[in-house]
């Protein structure tokens, strides 16, 4: 091929590109089709959270917006030719049978404040429950199933397929997804089961192992590149059957937009940066503890279910979360613990995270009265849920404990680059354009350093001295910390990172001994 032929070839590709309909309308028409985000996704061979974000405003590119256009146009031709095929002796007479033969045979209760968006749908017809193959009158999330335990009676092997009544009223509408083309069984089952993501893990290090012919380091290096494709993966894998979708590319305020390509957005995260001024007279041993998985164990949070809303006024809703403009109170117990809100230099308003704010309410509640309330001027939040994340963050967790245990090093790194990189690549970031959600990063950030502030105000509380808090994980402490916190490499517990020797004559100046 000459140079021209190779040009010409490349001016043929460039073409007007294909039209999407707008993000509601894409939603709506696989809604209609009774298609779930995974099967969606898997025909067009990208991941749930990335189709969330076609529905949520964000388009796709190239060959994969072409692909989707298609796969739209034809469902919307599809519904179209159905609803007119309908004969008219079956067509409603009255507003309330209108609703129920409309193109969509099913309906999604209205979310409750702290339910975010609940993709339950109420069955006309039973299908067989993905965990049990029993009849169910629910599918959450595309998945037919039982909404409580006492109705689901799981068994160790498939059941069979329920018979379809065969009466023209209650015939499975054409163009859904009959029963007989879901997969069943054990793989269905696997995001229930600690085994499924461990299993994920385990499965990914070995083949890291015998790609590399053995060589750990380089199996390592391998693993921490492919660490933010494969936690999003594990992320999808963890949310089969759950309540609330992963709204991945929703609309941001600018105030959590970076003001300058290299800046910042407008986000403070209250990051712990305090050393003690004064100790009393003396020699002291001091102990820098280590928080072992700050970051793991701040996916426990509460985070925005949709779109933020702004709102203002004094009012803080314990059902959302979000951001919030503020002013701090006062903090006048520096001698002995950090402020909440981190080392500031200029006074005023702020905007504040979620886990900040609660931390700010908690104490100047009747329990600590350590402050006065802070003032909350406007904020921009959403229904919330603290366990969107638990099941990512348990599959993490259980990978972490069962590598410490079995003297596992490489799954340890495998399974800390995932979740810290996850954290870290939500926001702005060139490395993951599968998730865009730089208010979930703030939030988690500051409840990692939320926990670490809590566990100071918990060891000043059982009597010892706080001498340092920085960060997320390093905390150093005066007199006998084991009687205080556990020892050991649990998220739960914490570990001895360094001992040295604080020395303070009396007229208060400190000296560091080894």
């Amino acid at each position: 091929m000459s140079d021209f032929d190779a040009i010409d070839s490349l001016l043929d590709a460039v073409g007007p590109q294909a039209e999407l309909p707008p993000c509601d309308v894409r939603r709506e028409l696989r809604e209609r089709a009774r298609l779930s985000k995974a099967q969606v996704a898997r025909a067009l061979g990208v991941s749930p959270s990335t189709l969330s974000g076609w529905e949520s405003g964000r388009d796709p590119a190239g060959e994969l917006r072409t692909r989707y256009a298609y796969l739209l146009d034809g469902l919307n031709t599809k519904l179209a030719t159905e609803t007119t095929a309908v004969p008219a002796a079956e067509q409603p007479t009255s507003d309330t049978t209108s609703a129920a033969a409309t193109a969509t045979p099913t309906a999604s209760p209205s979310p409750g404040p702290d339910q975010g968006e609940d993709e339950v749908e109420l069955l006309a017809v039973p299908e067989p429950c993905v965990l049990c193959g029993r009849p169910a009158a629910q599918r959450v999330a595309g998945f037919a199933q039982h909404l409580t335990p006492a109705d689901c009676q799981p068994t160790a092997t498939e059941a069979p397929a329920v018979e379809q009544p065969t009466s023209q009223a209650s015939k499975t509408p054409r163009g859904t997804a009959r029963p007989a083309e879901r997969p069943r069984g054990p793989a269905r089952r696997a995001f229930q089961e600690p085994s499924g993501p461990a299993g994920l893990i385990r499965e990914v290090v070995q083949g890291a192992l015998a790609e590399h012919a053995g060589d750990v380091d380089a199996a390592t290096a391998a693993l921490v590149k492919r660490a933010i494709p494969d936690a999003m993966r594990l992320l999808d894998e963890t949310r089969k059957g759950a309540r609330y979708d992963v709204i991945a590319h929703p609309w941001i305020p600018d105030i959590l937009k970076k003001q300058t390509a290299r800046g910042a957005d407008q986000i403070w995260e209250a990051r712990p940066k305090w050393t003690r001024h004064a100790l009393p007279p003396g020699q002291h041993e001091v102990t820098a503890l280590d928080i072992n998985g700050a970051y793991l164990s701040a996916l426990k949070t509460h985070l925005p279910l949709g779109q933020l809303e702004h709102s203002t006024g004094l009012a803080h809703d314990r059902r959302r979360s979000g951001v919030h403009l503020i002013t701090p109170p006062v903090w006048e117990h520096e001698a002995v613990l950090p402020n909440p809100i981190g080392q500031r230099d200029e006074p005023g308003p702020l905007w504040v995270t979620e886990p900040t704010l609660r931390l700010l309410l908690r104490l100047s509640g009747p329990k600590h009265q350590l402050c006065a309330p802070p003032q909350i001027h406007e904020s921009y939040t959403s229904g919330a849920t603290e366990n969107l994340l638990e099941k990512f963050r348990i599959a993490l967790k259980d990978a972490r404990d069962t590598a410490i245990a079995d003297g596992d090093g490489l799954t340890l790194e495998y399974v800390k680059a995932m979740y810290s990189k996850f954290v870290s690549t939500m926001g702005e970031s060139n490395y993951n354009r599968e998730l865009y959600r730089p208010d979930w990063m703030h939030l988690i950030r500051s409840q990692a350093f939320a926990n670490l502030w809590l566990k100071a105000l918990k060891a000043h509380d059982e009597g010892l001295a706080v001498v340092r808090a920085m960060g997320t994980d390093e905390l150093h402490v005066i007199g006998d910390w084991r009687r205080v916190f556990a020892e050991g490499r649990g998220v739960t517990e914490v570990k001895v990172k360094d001992t040295y020797t604080a020395t303070t004559d009396a007229a208060g100046h400190e000296g560091e001994g080894e």
